[in-house]
């Protein structure tokens, strides 16, 4: 039986870079508040593969801010491609698998400045029924070499 040496567990790894905090400010209740980053993702297996996962903070990791007892849901979708308004919606702790990454470098520091989105949602829906307040909570994204 051979066991993986220490180098081969530090070669597979996933970083991610160019990450900031999402900020809705006043959400209309008109229309889908949608707020998109590009951001760089690496792959430092053979096939430059990876997954994510998310979290939220809500009930049962579930995508909602909070105002005290008050909630208000949003979506997370992402994509692997840079540049992208819609992705794949992602649900709490559940992997969306089988993505690539474009970067050249582990923090793309040369080749594409970027390699995918993350795009999150509050629904015109969701926002019309939320009570007038500042809302908070928070989003946590893991990621695992494939």
């Amino acid at each position: 039986m051979l066991a993986p040496t220490s180098a081969a567990i530090a070669a597979n790894t996933v970083q991610i870079t160019k990450l900031t905090d999402v900020n809705f400010g006043t959400i209309s209740t008109a229309a889908d508040s949608v707020r998109g980053q590009n951001v760089c993702i690496s792959s430092q297996t053979p096939t430059k593969g990876y997954n994510v996962r998310a979290s939220g903070s809500g009930a049962s990791n579930a995508f909602t801010l909070a105002n005290g007892t008050k909630t208000l849901a949003y979506e997370v979708q992402w994509n692997s491609t840079s540049g992208q308004t819609t992705g794949t919606g992602l649900s709490p702790n559940i992997a969306l698998t089988g993505l690539i990454s474009s970067a050249t470098k582990p923090t793309c520091s040369s080749g594409p400045a970027t390699t995918a989105s993350l795009i999150v949602v509050v629904r015109s829906v969701a926002a019309s029924t939320a009570s007038a307040g500042t809302y908070n909570g928070t989003l946590t994204l893991v990621f695992a070499p494939e």
